[in-house]
């Protein structure tokens, strides 16, 4: 049986506490997103009050989109209470009959979606801007300062009197004394209709988010004593009970995501970690991904070597019955089975990527990790010659889980060119061959498996700066350069 990916979290955890040797949390954390599931389908009346309260969620968040998206409501969106206030007098919560746990939050996840929408804007305009010939060094200075005040950009485009705090009013002062301002809010303007689309909308009512005072955990009262989550209902003073397959408890704000099909419930849970910062991970370590063997390092250890075996499996599984799928269609009931057992699948393929990444970082002990950046998946398919596998590898899934495993270890990750590792030798330098799994260098005789030969040459790369970039670079480590080009 797969183990939730909570509990890997608290396995990582423990097991580090266990060894404990020059391990230290340092002040600053990252967040990563667990699930929890339904124990099954909910009846249908319960999946009814939950979808009920998702689509009130949504019409709330497609009111706050048309109704503050523009420009006209640039100044409200920060902090958020006057919207909130206007959302209150409306008398829409009232004409939904929607508990205040609900609206509100609705309100300010419709709130959070137009600040990102402007952010994007923002950054587009900003690029833009830095790579217009025709304008001056000041000219640009200026309108940077413009796109970082949203008070100053309410102000131009909305055309109203400039005031900016006191602080910010002497240095907005002296740059326009440089420029023609009236020219600039013009160009500005015509940036922010340009590229400033009202795209937002929530089509379907998929979930919502719930607040600690919302829910609760605990076993089901009158019932077979299964252990769940219970949810503020629209009815007064009454709550909804989703089994779970877990007893883990939280107190955070998650996010219900709803299966109508299927009458399930997914749970998102945020959790917040500290950061590990061990005086004992110094090395460099050369990898080479794989999907029969998932890493290989420049030493020749082989790390999720069953990877391979589980990923047919999936593979299989999903061939045989998109097959069957497609011969029965007109007589098929259904996907239900094959979504749940998919589901498992994928489960237990994630699980055991977890827990090798921990084997390796905990054996390794590395600093840095020199990793090739892999082909990208081609519409045209000509690179379909390179590696049949890259296209159906799941290594999406696994970089992510490197990158968070990383992150959470503090070791720095580093991005190598990719191009011609696997046939360069790592003793010469020379052009080699590999045949199956062995390399053999033609000018120095050098042999090697090929993922060990192709690990090392990562190792050598990083380390003589043919790189691409530096995803990640720890605080305290010599991070002058947060990017190298190659």
């Amino acid at each position: 049986m797969a183990v939730p990916f909570s509990q890997n979290i608290q396995f990582c955890e423990n097991m580090e506490a266990a060894e404990g040797k020059g391990t230290v949390l340092s002040d600053a954390g990252i967040c990563r997103t667990i699930h929890q599931y339904s124990d099954g389908p909910i009846c249908g009346e319960d999946m009814d009050r939950l979808l009920e309260i998702a689509e009130d969620y949504r019409r709330v968040k497609n009111y706050v989109y048309a109704r503050y998206g523009g420009i006209g409501s640039l100044e409200k969106l920060y902090p958020g209470y006057t919207v909130q206030n206007e959302m209150t007098q409306s008398g829409f919560r009232a004409e939904l009959a929607m508990p205040s746990v609900y609206f509100y939050r609705a309100v300010f996840d419709a709130l959070g979606d137009i600040r990102g929408q402007w952010g994007r804007t923002r950054a587009k305009i900003a690029g833009l801007v830095g790579r217009n010939e025709r304008l001056s060094a000041e000219e640009k200075h200026y309108l940077r300062f413009l796109l970082r005040s949203t008070n100053a950009m309410d102000a131009i485009l909305n055309q109203k009197p400039l005031q900016l705090p006191s602080g910010m009013q002497a240095g907005y002062e002296k740059l326009a004394a440089e420029v023609d301002t009236e020219k600039m809010s013009r160009y500005l303007c015509r940036q922010v209709r340009k590229y400033h689309v009202r795209t937002l909308s929530a089509d379907k009512a998929e979930g919502f988010h719930i607040t600690e005072r919302a829910y609760r955990y605990g076993p089901e009262k009158d019932g077979d004593g299964r252990y769940g989550i219970y949810v503020a209902a629209k009815e007064g003073r009454k709550r909804i009970f989703i089994p779970l397959t877990d007893t883990n408890a939280y107190t955070k704000q998650l996010y219900i995501r709803l299966n109508a099909e299927e009458k399930t419930v997914d749970i998102a849970v945020p959790i917040a970690l500290k950061v590990k910062r061990h005086r004992d991970y110094q090395g460099e370590l050369g990898l080479s991904p794989g999907i029969d063997c998932m890493f290989t390092t420049h030493e020749g250890h082989c790390y999720g070597d069953k990877f391979g075996e589980l990923h047919r499996e999936l593979a299989a599984y999903m061939s045989r019955a998109d097959r069957t799928y497609r011969r029965e269609k007109a007589n098929n009931a259904g996907r239900k089975k094959y979504r749940s057992r998919k589901k498992k699948l994928d489960a237990g393929l994630e699980t055991y990527v977890n827990q090798e990444l921990n084997r390796m970082i905990a054996t390794e002990k590395p600093g840095t990790i020199y990793i090739p950046r892999l082909p990208a998946r081609s519409a045209a398919g000509h690179d379909g010659r390179i590696n049949y596998s890259v296209h159906v590898w799941k290594r999406g899934m696994i970089g992510e889980r490197l990158r968070q495993k990383c992150l959470e270890h503090s070791i720095e990750i580093v991005e190598v060119i990719g191009r011609g590792i696997s046939t360069e030798c790592s003793r010469c330098g020379a052009a080699g061959k590999y045949t199956g799994n062995s390399f053999r260098c033609g000018v120095c005789g050098y042999e090697a498996d090929k993922k060990t030969n192709a690990a090392q040459n990562a190792l050598k790369r990083g380390q003589t700066g043919r790189r691409i970039n530096k995803m990640f670079v720890p605080e305290g480590k010599n991070g002058q350069d947060q990017s190298d080009s190659s």
